[in-house]
């Protein structure tokens, strides 16, 4: 049976891109980056790592897309190497409110220390530090 390997990227449906590169960039670290796909538009994405996520506005989604396009519906779990202090005290500098955490959480590959916030949308995000 065929099976897939690995998560290339995402799609997250925003409201406002622009504000969006803001969050992420400011927030998370995240590196923003046009991109031309083959079809000759221009899009955004946000690159972390080896993975990246592509936005789209939920005003004008590109096809194909999901069978019900909408903003704030994403719960989202990114890993960190950073301690959570200071992500607690980053997120405080940038009044970023944390919406549940620190919090023992179960990860895909084993225990995690999490944070949860909200984007500009109202996504949840999850920071997580692994844990021994």
């Amino acid at each position: 049976m065929p099976q897939v390997t690995s998560l290339d990227h995402l799609v997250l449906s925003v409201t406002d891109i622009a504000r969006t590169i803001i969050f992420y960039s400011d927030a998370l670290g995240m590196q923003a980056e046009q991109f031309t796909p083959a079809d000759g538009s221009t899009r955004w994405a946000l690159k972390f790592g080896t993975q990246k996520i592509n936005l789209h506005e939920v005003n004008t989604p590109f096809a194909p897309h999901a069978a019900t396009v909408a903003a704030g519906s994403a719960d989202l779990c990114f890993l960190s190497d950073t301690e959570i202090v200071l992500w607690q005290a980053h997120f405080a500098d940038l009044n970023i409110p944390i919406e549940d955490g620190p919090i023992k959480r179960t990860g895909a590959t084993g225990p995690i220390l999490s944070l949860y916030i909200r984007d500009p949308d109202g996504n949840l995000i999850e920071v997580s530090v692994p844990l021994p």
